[in-house]
């Protein structure tokens, strides 16, 4: 169902955007836009100004709404934030060394002893 939901709040954002590139600014008609004179021939007898923003409402409107469903079910589902997840690791107390206080040899990124040291299993 989240699937679903998703794809249709991707739709009415893509229509939403559509719809709004479509308006044109003020003293300026859509219908100019489509190479015609007037714009009443074009979206009715109204105009474009009154087609074209009823349905940016329209589309606002169901994108909001699917905004506040697709927040709820992903709550429920409980899904996890990334940053409470990193604030769980950071408080987590480190593991404790076998030996404390015995010294570490230092080795190199391979796991090899340092040039003059004496490897492990030599010891």
């Amino acid at each position: 169902m989240v699937i679903a939901l998703s794809v249709i709040h991707l739709f009415i954002a893509v229509i939403l955007v559509v719809v709004v590139l479509l308006q044109s600014g003020k003293g300026a008609d859509i219908g100019a836009a489509f190479g015609g004179g007037s714009s009443q021939t074009v979206f009715g007898g109204r105009g474009a100004a009154t087609f074209l923003s009823k349905l940016t409402l329209a589309a606002a409107v169901l994108f909001m709404i699917s905004s506040v469903i697709l927040t709820i079910l992903s709550e429920r589902r409980g899904s996890s934030s990334v940053i409470t997840e990193e604030r769980v690791k950071q408080t987590a107390p480190a593991p404790a060394s076998p030996q404390a206080g015995a010294p570490v040899p230092p080795t190199s990124p391979a796991g090899q002893t340092s040039p003059g040291q004496v490897p492990p299993a030599a010891k």
